[in-house]
């Protein structure tokens, strides 16, 4: 198909087959792709960012700080919800389709070029990062929020050779058969994007994490700041904010809020809010500009209110479902709790599931399915709630029937947790959208 001519659709629908006919390439094969678009990574301030859980929303913060400090600002994260522009952001908007299709011909023009050379085609992660780099240069952005996709030292985005800063987030067990069993091992994969010249800013909560950062960090000469849930202090707690206020060794703040139930988000915060303190030489963030940087932050599908009393939360592994716990358990101790619930096959749902029953008191369960080739079927979800509650077990394989019959339950006064995959929360929200449309 003639690249030149392809319209939108067909350009995602392009993306969306690319992994049926390619594998992951080399760093070399991305960064001769870059060189042949003039670099237009070396155009823009990167903060690179790699973790397992929180990554996305250090991201998020990362942006809307420097939005509002009045930077020119791009943001690539991924994966998208809806639509495959949420991953590339513009000063907080999403780019237009038409602004991505021409930077895809762009990138695929240079793809063909290249494999007349002998370099391979790239992968459906790869063309995305390449088509960020285009559209970030030619908005000619000032910084760039960088988030990695899987890992870090093999990852697309570490074809960048001079980052501002580095942002690791915390680091747990997932992707094992990627990036090893041991939290080690995948410290190591994720402390790959570290490079001399970029100071670290990183999770400090595991010591065998750590250990390896710090070893990286002082392999390349760069300085490294740990950051500890011991650092901030929490005000006041509520069903739409925290407020919380910092003490880090580094610097300190008070009166600070983040518009989320989640306490987990102001570990986020803090790391976001440590490396703008790192990088800002000039004393341009003020206090207020970060502040309000903070709290005007908005991240889908990380315990995301999208109606009354009704949360969205995308956690899918062992880490980010103890996170939702921790955050629903209070919630329920002043509304009564109902849970839409799915799952994909290649995550540990049954463990999953588990946790969530151990630790949480709702009245019902609904079940639905994702819609993907990894769905997992709502008899068999039902099964595993089955084994670990007493609740009421509804399935619905439609989202939509699902969402309604969940709403019903909650009550005026419940709460509605959508959690297990970040399918699911697309698909509501892909509902929702339709019905407002």
């Amino acid at each position: 198909m003639n690249y030149k001519t392809m319209t939108y659709e067909e350009a995602v629908a392009y993306i969306d087959e690319t992994p049926k006919f390619t594998k992951k390439n080399t760093l070399e094969n991305t960064r001769a792709i870059l060189e042949r678009l003039q670099n237009p990574q070396d155009q823009m301030k990167i903060l690179h960012v790699a973790g397992t859980n929180g990554k996305g929303s250090v991201c998020a913060f990362l942006s809307s700080i420097l939005t509002t400090a009045g930077k020119h600002t791009g943001l690539f994260t991924s994966p998208h919800l809806v639509e495959i522009n949420e991953r590339f952001q513009i000063d907080q908007e999403p780019v237009r389709n038409e602004e991505f299709l021409a930077a895809f011909r762009q990138v695929m023009e240079c793809v063909e070029e290249i494999q007349a050379e002998g370099y391979a085609h790239p992968t459906y992660f790869e063309i995305l990062f390449l088509v960020g780099m285009v559209l970030f240069s030619k908005a000619r952005v000032e910084y760039l929020v960088l988030e990695t996709g899987l890992g870090g030292r093999l990852d697309a985005t570490n074809a960048i050779g001079h980052p501002l800063a580095v942002i690791l987030t915390s680091i747990s067990l997932d992707h094992v058969e990627y990036l090893g069993n041991t939290i080690g091992a995948i410290a190591g994969e994720k402390a790959g994007i570290i490079k001399a010249g970029a100071p670290v800013i990183y999770d400090g909560t595991s010591p065998e994490a750590e250990e390896v950062i710090l070893a990286k960090a002082e392999e390349m000469g760069v300085e490294a700041y740990g950051i500890r849930s011991s650092m901030y202090k929490i005000l006041e707690e509520t069903d739409k904010y925290v407020d919380f206020s910092i003490c880090s060794g580094y610097y300190e703040y008070s009166g600070l809020r983040i518009s989320s139930v989640a306490e987990y988000q102001v570990m986020n915060a803090l790391e976001a809010i440590t490396a703008i303190r790192v990088i800002d030489q000039e004393g341009i963030f003020t206090e207020d500009i970060i502040s309000r940087g903070i709290t005007e932050m908005k991240w889908q599908g990380r315990m995301e209110t999208v109606l009354p009393g009704v949360i969205l939360d995308g956690g899918h592994n062992k880490a980010g479902v103890a996170e939702f716990v921790k955050t629903a358990r209070r919630l329920e101790e002043k509304h009564p709790v109902a849970l839409l619930f799915s799952a994909v096959s290649d995550k540990d749902y049954e463990h999953m599931i588990e946790i969530i029953c151990q630790e949480l008191h709702f009245h019902t369960v609904v079940i639905t399915e994702v819609g993907c080739d990894r769905s997992v079927s709502t008899g068999e979800l039902a099964a595993c709630f089955g084994r670990f509650s007493k609740a009421e077990i509804i399935e619905k394989p439609q989202i939509g029937e699902a969402l309604d019959t969940a709403l019903k339950r909650k009550g005026e006064e419940g709460i509605l947790f959508c959690v297990g995959s970040l399918y699911l929360v697309g698909g509501i929200k892909r509902e929702l959208r339709r019905r407002s449309a």
